[in-house]
């Protein structure tokens, strides 16, 4: 079936490519009994996936029950997933059937399943591999006929470094994954989204919808959405509520975009926690200056005093040295201008001798010097492939486009 079918059935707007592939993996796996791990941070729209997965199966015409494992209390857990006996522990006045014996036949969705306990992670185990379970307070073994679709936001593999989440149920579980990408990872998709939310609040509180100018389109794709989808829809019904002016610019946009204002500049990844890591590129480009400054002076030290302690030719290098020594002495802190570097010439001046010339570069600090550098670098390491380059430099495609076009590098 094709893509854009599937879309239109379950609402699902968006072209990216991403979303694209995730979609046509849902619809492929769909005719299996094969468990599947869907990923993604939180607010993409994991929810709708398994809901594809269940329809496009054999087992569509069977029950569908969707579990948020994060929202029920760890002592209660098992009792709502398998089952309890009466009298199984204070309060059971009556035996209960779980979901996974009422869900045969059928679907099964945990979503936040990372937030399992261990002990409730053995008992799910059990069920992904002979179908059996246990009602608490039960010995008796019953069987169920179910499919189970998981999700979760959070980083599995860390979690079971941690000892959080068993290894063996990650990889039963995650027979096939689904990856949702982030909404900035679908830039295209953002004002259409928005256009559509717009639309809907229009029509459930009848008043006319909100349109963005072109500065409030840019601003919109340009913010992270750290709440991905959910928040977008949140922040277009608060405009649609409360915005008097259905014409929005960047300015009124500004105001509903939380840590708009901070700048969001490519960091260092690095697994370990305890390593402090700086937290922007401007940062990194500081210490790197910092310390050619350093390496700069340590070499101008030695070379006067190579200079002072050599015996041929000494009154050449007492001149040269002298030289030097004003030259190390008008060093001033980092200077961020642009100025082109200066050469500094030294010629021997006894016309026996070969002529002898030095050069020393005062290298250009500027910021944004080194950063248009680095960036030329990364292009031309990877022959022009941005996305290699972004990978290179530490930071989005996006953000590597905006700064190709700011330095006119194209």
């Amino acid at each position: 079936m094709e893509v854009q079918k599937v879309k239109l059935r379950f609402g699902i707007i968006g072209n990216g490519v991403g979303l694209n592939r995730a979609i046509d993996i849902a619809v492929q796996v769909a005719p299996t009994d094969l468990s599947v791990l869907i990923t993604g941070e939180s607010g993409v729209g994991k929810e709708v996936f398994p809901q594809i997965i269940h329809q496009f199966s054999a087992r569509k015409h069977g029950s569908y029950i969707a579990v948020n494992c994060g929202a029920i209390p760890e002592g209660t857990i098992d009792s709502e997933l398998f089952g309890h006996e009466k009298g199984s522990f204070t309060g059971a006045s009556d035996s209960r059937k779980g979901y996974f014996e009422g869900a045969s036949g059928g679907t099964i969705f945990l979503d936040e399943v990372a937030d399992l306990p261990l002990s409730t992670q053995v008992r799910l185990l059990r069920v992904l591999e002979t179908g059996e379970f246990i009602r608490v307070g039960s010995s008796k073994v019953q069987k169920t006929n179910v499919r189970v679709i998981a999700a979760t936001n959070i980083n599995v593999d860390k979690a079971i470094q941690m000892g959080k989440f068993r290894e063996d149920l990650y990889y039963r579980l995650n027979t096939v994954p689904i990856f949702i990408p982030p909404l900035r990872d679908r830039i295209e998709d953002i004002n259409l989204l928005f256009r559509k939310f717009a639309i809907d609040f229009a029509d459930k509180y009848r008043m006319p919808s909100i349109v963005l100018d072109d500065e409030a389109q840019a601003l919109l794709i340009s913010y992270g959405w750290p709440g991905n989808i959910r928040q977008l829809k949140n922040i277009a019904e608060q405009i649609s509520v409360i915005e008097t002016n259905r014409n929005l610019s960047a300015a009124t946009l500004h105001k509903y975009l939380p840590g708009i204002s901070s700048v969001k500049l490519p960091a260092i990844y690095n697994n370990q926690e305890d390593h402090k890591t700086f937290a922007s590129d401007r940062e990194i480009l500081y210490k790197i200056l910092f310390d050619m400054k350093n390496d700069m002076n340590d070499l101008k030290k030695l070379v006067v005093d190579m200079l002072q302690k050599g015996g041929d030719q000494a009154n050449v290098r007492e001149k040269n040295a002298q030289i030097i020594k004003k030259l190390y002495s008008d060093i001033s802190p980092i200077d961020n201008s642009s100025t082109p570097p200066k050469t500094i010439e030294f010629k021997h001046e006894d016309p026996e001798h070969i002529q002898d010339t030095e050069e020393v570069f005062e290298e250009s600090l500027s910021l944004s010097d080194k950063e248009m550098e680095l960036i030329k670098k990364a292009l031309e390491k990877h022959g022009g492939k941005r996305k290699h380059a972004a990978n290179e430099l530490g930071i989005s495609e996006r953000t590597l486009y905006r700064k190709i076009k700011e330095y006119n590098l194209e």
